[in-house]
Parts: structure tokens; C-alpha cells; sequence
């Protein structure tokens, strides 16, 4: 990662070098720590965050299921993701709020310990490469079970909760898969190592619900949006393993891996190996965020 200007830290910016925390904070030994997602797009109409507000909104939820509520607001944080872009003189980036539990005192119960936010800007391309959003990627499914609602809340974007994503995440990259699919503790279909799934199927567009300890994505939602208005069927459902070798097309969402169409799963071709109403979506997609087209009201433009 390419070292940049500033750091945003418990309300003002600081250099890059010194956004530092104490080896005994309490986020370093237990895992408490909450955080977003979120892409600037340099579009054709100038530089834009999308979704900001929804990503900050969905960031005081998950600190609030953990007990750690946000000293700031989600206004507050918004100003303060515009105000770093900025600061680092750059258009299109990723950016990274976190809120964690700080130096205090070392122990499970956290209560004690301060609440910290920082937030983070860098260059990030596509995440899994630009041929993936074209050409598609192959994964598999992993045989690590996503976090259930009454362990690790997969409501709640949990830093702890991502040592899970990481088991999947490296086995399929060992071996030789671009990333996974993860079932739930029913061994139905719940998401990848960190993005949500859709399935295609006769023309009808299925994805995971809450039931199936998924995250609820901000692209997520995009898209079903996106797929509505599209004139396709979109339903929320419990999704059996079998069902993903039969599906006409399949792919992923989210902030980093954004409309990215899995060509195949367990070296099983998915469908014909074509994707049309993925790319379809992926169009309207890369229509708001390249080109600035924003019928939904998504893009803060800075």
C-alpha cells in the first residue's frame, strides 16, 4: 500500500506516519473493532462517494450490537471520509472508517476501555482484477461455516468476525480459486468471503436474506434495486447448495468486488459460461459510478 498524506483520528487529521494506536489496545487482543467499505468513483460528472450516508448509517448499527457506540455522528462522519479524500489530494479511492475499543484496560469485558474512530483513504482498483468484472472468476465452496446470528452477528461488520471470511478466503486461494462461497450453520447458502451472492435462474434473480447470516450489502441493495427496474423478479430466499450448479448465472456484490460474475464453482461451469443479466446489472452498476448517472440519489459529489 501506497503511504499517503493523512489519517483521520478521533476528529482530526493526522500524518500518515503517525496514525499509530498502543500495542495493548483492546482491539488488538479481542478483535473489537467495527468498520465499513466504501469506494469514491472519479465519474465522467466529477469525483463522488457512493452510498456514503448508508455506509456510515450501517456503521453505528454494527458498533451498536457490540455496545460501542459512535462518540460520532453519522454526519460527522461523512465530512470527515470527504475532508481525508481530500486531504490526500485524490478522486477515486477506497475508503476505510473503523471504530474500535482503544488502550484502557485488558480483559473481555470492553466497557472500560475508549471508544476510537479513525478513517483511511487509498487507491484500490478492481479487487479481484479488471478481467474478473468481465470475463468472470472460478471459486469454490469452502468447507469453513459462516459465523451464525447468535455467535458473531453477521449483521454487524465486526473486525473479529472476519477471522471467519479469512479461513475461506485462504484456503480457496491455496487452493487455486479466486475466492468462496460460504454456507450458513443450516447448510444453506450465505455469502462469499466478503461479498454477497446472487443466483440467476430462468430469468428469476434469488439471493440469501438476513436468515442466512449474511451481511446486509449497501451494493447489495443497489442491486436489487438496479434488477427491479430492471424488470426482473428479485426474491429473497433460503438457497440449498445443489442450487448453484444448476444456476444460470451466479455473482457477486459488494463495495470492493462491486458486479463481479462467477464463471464457474468447484470447477463446475456455471450455466452456459456467459452471463447476460449479470452484465446487464453490472452496466446499469458502472452507469452511476462511472459515469456519475445517479437516478437513486446515491453519489455525495465533493
Amino acid at each position: 500500500m501506497k503511504e499517503l498524506n493523512t489519517i483521520w483520528m478521533n476528529g482530526k487529521l493526522v500524518p500518515w506516519k503517525d496514525a499509530t494506536i498502543h500495542v495493548l489496545s483492546h482491539v488488538v487482543h479481542y478483535g473489537s473493532s467495527f468498520f465499513e467499505g466504501i469506494r469514491s468513483y472519479n465519474t465522467e460528472k466529477g469525483p463522488a462517494v457512493l452510498a456514503l450516508t448508508e455506509h456510515m448509517e450501517r456503521l453505528t448499527h454494527s458498533t451498536r450490537i457490540y455496545r460501542t457506540e459512535s462518540p460520532y455522528s453519522v454526519a460527522e462522519l461523512c465530512t470527515a471520509a470527504i475532508d481525508t479524500i481530500k486531504s490526500n489530494g485524490l478522486k477515486g479511492c477506497y475508503i476505510r472508517p473503523v471504530v474500535y475499543r482503544g488502550f484502557g484496560e485488558l480483559g473481555v469485558n470492553p466497557l472500560t476501555c475508549p471508544i476510537d474512530t479513525m478513517i483511511a483513504v487509498w487507491e484500490w482498483g478492481a479487487y479481484l482484477g479488471e478481467d474478473s468484472l468481465k470475463n468472470g472468476v472460478d471459486v469454490q465452496v469452502s468447507s469453513w461455516t459462516r459465523i451464525t446470528s447468535n455467535t458473531l452477528p453477521g449483521l454487524s461488520k465486526a473486525g473479529g468476525g472476519y477471522l471467519n471470511a479469512q479461513l475461506a478466503k485462504i484456503d480457496s486461494v491455496q487452493n487455486g480459486f479466486a475466492d468462496a462461497i460460504m454456507l450458513d450453520n443450516n447448510q444453506m447458502v450465505s455469502e462469499g468471503s466478503g461479498a454477497n451472492l446472487f443466483f440467476v435462474k430462468n430469468g428469476v434473480i434469488y439471493t440469501p436474506g438476513m436468515g442466512s447470516s449474511i451481511l446486509v450489502g449497501i451494493t447489495r441493495n443497489i442491486v436489487m434495486r438496479i434488477a427491479a427496474d430492471l424488470g426482473y423478479k428479485v426474491e429473497e430466499t433460503t438457497i440449498p447448495r445443489g442450487f448453484i450448479y444448476t444456476a444460470d448465472e451466479i455473482f457477486y456484490t459488494g463495495t470492493a468486488i462491486e458486479v463481479t460474475p462467477i464463471r464457474s464453482v468447484d470447477k463446475v461451469k456455471i450455466g452456459t459460461g456467459s452471463f447476460p443479466v449479470t452484465m446487464k446489472i453490472q452496466e446499469k452498476f458502472f452507469d452511476i459510478t462511472r459515469k456519475g448517472n445517479d437516478p437513486y440519489k446515491l453519489l455525495t459529489f465533493f
